[in-house]
């Protein structure tokens, strides 16, 4: 199964936190307490947004941290990139793929191929997206197969 971790979902939760405070500056504290996470993993996972420019940080009384871009410019890929490195689904996906079957398997294209679309899919939703909780569930056309993605009540 395909699943993101629950500290990548901990630290979506915690940027639409922030984009929901434009121009704001919020603390770890603040982040924390809002949205119910831990401080201690607040922190965490605020250092690592920060070292791959999501969010941007201010010292001082007055310091916390803000979004380093508008949430239309952050995409559901970049957010994993920051905390779980890049997507790849199989060992032959990876940038600094090392599986010893390569030169001999017949799947390993297809299996890039896919993730690739995966890629691409979380490239194409944003921040802002991700905010809007009303939004019409989308139609996804894969390999020219539609695929109607419903929401269960």
């Amino acid at each position: 199964m395909l699943r993101i971790s629950k500290l990548t979902d901990y630290g979506t939760v915690m940027l639409a936190h922030l984009a929901g405070n434009p121009g704001a500056v919020c603390s770890a504290a603040d982040v924390a307490a809002t949205t119910g996470i831990a401080l201690p993993t607040v922190s965490k996972l605020l250092k690592s947004l920060g070292h791959a420019g999501l969010v941007t940080s201010t010292r001082g009384a007055n310091g916390g941290y803000k979004l380093a871009r508008a949430p239309q410019d952050i995409s559901a890929a970049d957010v994993i990139d920051a905390l779980e490195g890049p997507v790849s689904i199989t060992e032959c996906s990876a940038t600094d793929s090392n599986c010893e079957h390569e030169h001999v398997c017949n799947v390993g294209g297809s299996w890039q191929r896919i993730n690739i679309a995966i890629r691409k899919a979380l490239e194409d939703v944003s921040l802002l997206d991700l905010l809007k909780t009303n939004s019409p569930v989308p139609t996804f056309s894969f390999s020219g197969m539609p695929i109607n993605v419903e929401r269960k009540n």
